[in-house]
């Protein structure tokens, strides 16, 4: 055989392997080789398809994640629309379901059911050809939905192309599912977004649906994102009912939920609606419901639809778990920002499978919102949120001597008067040495959008801060003083703490705006930081500028600005950043890295796919060139640089007669 048709096999039996391991792990929930097998099995794939590019297949598993990013997502029609359902809250709208059916289809004969459990994640549809993965949109309004196919390619639990083995597959067809995050994987990745200093997710359904909208894919990839699939629809394979395509839909490699039934009549819905009412808290998943659907497809299409939803299908909504207990106290507790909370201090009560002694409060907004007191009978609700809150009082059960929660005016731990910004409900300690705030900001500071101090994560965080080794961030770059201290702690050697050091002294080569950011100013995420470190060029400048002035840049609104100088005008603030001056964190943007400003007062919208770069890539060398760069096209808009697929943008700038650069007209521009 020759080599290249050798190649061309192991590619092929490599890629076959992966798949069916996938297909184990994802869809059977079951392995059969370990992950360091399954890692070389991917190596080799890798290896070989870089080095014979032209063997890559589509449905290769290194195709799942691409290059590209996507800044906007084209409206899709939907060819079937994506019905809502109508909702039931007790067992007689069961009953009442079941009576209409039967009524319209002139029956008294019991009907048939599938059950399924309600995901509470964001509906998809995913178009295959030829037994490949073709394109996928979020529900939208149900007739229309944005094309996410980049984003959805990621999720592995989604074949990327069918198995086909002792199965005819249409040559097109659809598949629509749930997008989820298990409950677990959830919290793991908001705990890794406190660490960056970034905001979390009230729940994983907010965490999915944002998750599908992120403009790179590879962003997407980090992300655990899981599927359930629970219809086929083609117009060339038919069923004869729900449930043999849910059957058909996990025969040929897609992952359905496990716990679908088939019931023989509206009796036996109600009493798999019972046992998952009560059963749900056990499930590594939200659900808020159980779907019912007639099995029959022939009934289904007699039954037809109205307006939104199927006649033949309800939803029935479990009711939000609820419970009463006592309010203790009322604690305030301080963030890494200096953002001052709520928590209740509770009795504890056991809801939704787990025991709860504290629930948020949000803000003091809130509480006077629902007058909520100390002392007080409060009714705990956990429905869609994983955190627990307080629903309503029972003021039947206050006590005759309570008196309205008062918002404390000093930090709860360092002392230092708050700070009450105006049209805000959130209030803050601007102390920087505030003991709450210091391991947040430490782990901020530490983070990979930051300074990306490798190893210097949560755990070692904590242990530094308790040990009094760090006290402030500043403390981070004299850890080299200590050494001799540090090699001896427990479970830390030479090997570990050089790697640390090494880690530190080589932040120093970050770059301003990542030293900006590092800061912790608040309102000021990687983007403003970037801005302002482009606009003004050295911190010195920054620690000058009035409100009135950083309001005249471009997308700093009046919050940032006020943060800015209220953060600026702290001593404390100003100690701390000379003090990393002084070992050798950059602070300014240097004149001769900026020698070449060709772009310099001119504004670009990038649109469509660019070939030889990356949207981030474009972006960067127009910034460093002295130009800007906007999301939205407008009259003040110099050049709008448009790749393939170029969608909306480009019609708008056509309309405005805004100047347009193809990739290579802008390759000459660069010179």
């Amino acid at each position: 055989m020759p080599q290249n048709d050798k190649i061309k096999k192991r590619i092929s039996d490599l890629i076959d392997q992966i798949r069916t391991h996938d297909y184990n792990y994802y869809i059977l929930a079951e392995s059969k080789i370990s992950d360091y097998e399954y890692d070389l099995l991917y190596q080799e794939l890798k290896q070989l398809e870089t080095e014979y590019p032209e063997f890559i297949k589509p449905d290769s598993p290194t195709q799942r994640v691409g290059s590209d990013l996507t800044k906007d997502f084209p409206s899709v029609q939907h060819t079937t629309p994506m019905l809502s359902l109508s909702n039931s809250y007790d067992e007689q709208d069961l009953y009442d379901f079941d009576k209409r059916i039967k009524n319209m289809l002139k029956t008294s004969d019991e009907i048939e059911y599938v059950a399924e459990l309600k995901i509470d994640g964001v509906s998809l549809s995913i178009k295959y050809e030829n037994g490949f993965f073709s394109k996928a949109a979020t529900r939208g309004d149900g007739f229309f939905g944005e094309e996410v196919t980049n984003n959805v390619k990621t999720i592995k639990s989604i074949p990327l192309k069918v198995n086909s083995k002792n199965h005819k597959i249409p040559a097109t067809f659809e598949v629509r599912g749930e997008v989820y995050m298990e409950i677990e994987e959830f919290k793991k990745f908001n705990e890794i977004r406190a660490i960056e200093g970034l905001k979390l997710f009230a729940n994983p359904r907010n965490s999915s649906a944002g998750t599908l909208k992120l403009q790179d894919p590879k962003q997407v990839a980090k992300r655990p994102l899981d599927i359930f699939v629970y219809y086929l629809l083609s117009e060339e394979r038919k069923f004869d009912s729900q449930f043999s395509n849910l059957e058909y839909l996990k025969e040929i490699g897609f992952k359905i939920n496990p716990h679908s039934k088939l019931c023989k009549n509206i009796d036996e819905v109600i009493e798999f609606c019972r046992y998952w009412n009560k059963g749900r808290a056990k499930l590594p998943y939200e659900t808020d419901g159980i779907v019912v659907k007639v099995n029959k497809i022939n009934l289904q299409e007699k039954l037809g639809n109205i307006a939104k939803s199927p006649r033949w299908a309800i939803a029935y909504k479990f009711a939000a778990q609820k419970t009463i207990t006592k309010l203790l106290d009322i604690t305030w507790q301080v963030g890494r920002t200096g953002a001052v909370t709520p928590v209740a201090e509770l009795e504890p009560v056991l809801l939704a499978g787990s025991t709860i002694s504290r629930a948020t409060l949000h803000n003091r907004d809130e509480i006077q919102r629902k007058d909520v007191r100390i002392g007080d009978s409060v009714y705990l609700e956990k429905g869609g949120d994983v955190i627990p809150k307080i629903v309503e009082v029972e003021l039947s059960k206050r006590p005759a001597d309570s008196k309205p929660t008062e918002m404390p005016q000093k930090c709860p731990v360092c002392g230092n008067k708050l700070f009450f910004p105006e049209n805000e409900v959130a209030v803050y300690c601007v102390n920087i040495e505030c003991p709450a705030q210091i391991k947040g900001q430490i782990e901020h500071f530490a983070s990979r959008g930051a300074m990306d101090i490798e190893g210097l994560g949560k755990s070692l965080v904590d242990l530094f801060v308790d040990m009094k080794f760090l006290n402030s961030y500043t403390d981070i770059y004299f850890l080299k003083n200590i050494r001799n201290k540090l090699i001896t702690l427990e479970r830390f050697g030479e090997k570990s703490i050089d790697n640390l050091l090494n880690a530190i002294e080589k932040s120093k080569e970050r770059t301003f705006d990542k030293v900006l950011f590092a800061l912790g100013i608040r309102f000021v995420g990687a983007g403003v930081a970037k801005k302002l470190a482009n606009e003004f060029k050295d911190i010195d400048v920054i620690k000058k500028t009035s409100v009135d002035k950083f309001e005249q840049v471009n997308e700093i609104g009046p919050s940032i600005a006020k943060s800015l100088v209220s953060f600026f005008s702290n001593s404390k603030n100003n100690e701390n950043i000379e003090k990393l001056k002084q070992v050798g964190l950059n602070f300014k943007i240097e004149a001769s890295k900026k020698e070449n400003n060709i772009f310099s007062g001119f504004t670009f919208v990038l649109t469509g796919t660019l070939a030889k770069f990356t949207r981030e890539e474009a972006k960067q060398i127009i910034e460093d060139l002295g130009g800007k760069v906007t999301s939205s096209v407008s009259a003040k808009t110099t050049y709008v640089l448009a790749g393939e697929n170029a969608g909306s943008k480009l019609d708008k700038a056509k309309n405005l007669g805004v100047q347009i650069l193809n990739e290579e007209q802008f390759i000459k521009r660069l010179g």
